[in-house]
């Protein structure tokens, strides 16, 4: 494995070996944490030594990091990034006990700022129909659209992630049985099913896909020099899918895994498969979905019922 650059660099927080980059090595090489993740935690202890004005971080006591949470809410920083902050601190302490015999965990028992809690955006199925059948024509032979489309449907149909997406491979791919093998955060793989719309559409794909092939590249999805499509790619694609499909909205992949989770719950009522197919570590990620499905029935409900019903 080629170095990571993330890894290059540290704070200190105590004599010998730096902590900060052994934390960021575990996570790296243990945990298989992205490079982007790494990177992210290493902001994060960065900012606590700066708050700290570089106090070893093996002498920080639960006072020196109220006072570091303080200081960040003093900069009118959101209170999800102050928690995530926390979070970094709190998980970085765990290690530091746990391997580098640091006396204890001085984040323990500090609650972070309570974050309102945001729904996320859903498209309707009649928006996803429209997105899905609007942005080209079916029956286009334009390698492009056939590529755009088949993402699209696999995105819908399956729920996945941006990153999952632009991962995949032609062998993650089962054609015959309707599944696919997609990895996910931490590395971890799972089986996920592929609804009969993507299927049709991945197959109208792969024909195209043969005479752009550069370099035998494994990528299912390819750009037109050959190679991997990246997900920046990806995502302008789709917005331009949007507006060509008259939705006037700006559309990012993730409101499509947010769709196909949101409808199969809506239509099965069950939780845990719905966890299961999102890769979700904790139950609790998915039921925010829950919530998006009480709105769907209240809405209903209002809309329905004698005494719910505004009076003209």
């Amino acid at each position: 494995m080629s170095p990571n650059p993330v890894l290059q660099a540290g704070t200190a927080g105590t004599a010998g070996p730096d902590p900060i980059q052994r934390y960021l090595q575990h996570l790296a090489a243990e945990r298989r944490l992205s490079p982007h993740t790494v990177a992210a935690y290493q902001h994060d202890l960065a900012t606590l030594t700066r708050l700290v004005a570089g106090k070893p971080l093996i002498d920080l006591t639960v006072t020196d990091i109220r006072g570091a949470i303080v200081k960040l809410r003093s900069h009118n920083l959101a209170a999800t990034s102050v928690a995530r902050q926390l979070s970094s601190w709190r998980g970085f302490y765990a290690f530091a006990c746990r391997r580098l015999a640091y006396p204890g965990n001085p984040c323990v028992g500090l609650r972070p700022p309570k974050v309102a809690k945001t729904l996320p955006q859903v498209l309707s199925p009649d928006v996803c129909t429209q997105l899905l059948e609007g942005g080209s024509p079916p029956a286009s032979d334009n390698a492009l659209q056939a590529r755009d489309r088949a993402m699209f449907e696999l995105f819908y149909s399956s729920g996945l992630r941006l990153s999952e997406l632009s991962g995949l491979d032609l062998n993650d791919l089962d054609l015959k049985t309707g599944e696919a093998q997609v990895t996910g955060k931490g590395r971890k793989t799972r089986i996920v099913p592929v609804g009969r719309q993507a299927l049709t559409a991945i197959a109208a794909w792969l024909p195209q896909r043969f005479p752009l092939v550069r370099d035998q590249t494994a990528a299912l999805f390819i750009n037109q020099r050959g190679t991997r499509l990246s997900p920046r790619s990806v995502q302008l694609r789709l917005d331009r899918w949007a507006i060509q499909a008259g939705l006037g909205q700006h559309v990012h992949p993730h409101m499509l895994r947010h769709a196909f989770a949101t409808h199969v719950l809506q239509s099965s009522g069950d939780l845990r498969a719905v966890q299961e197919m999102l890769g979700h570590a904790s139950i609790s990620t998915t039921q925010v979905y829950t919530h998006l499905d009480w709105q769907h029935l209240a809405r209903v409900y209002d809309q329905a019922h004698p005494r719910a019903r505004k009076k003209p």
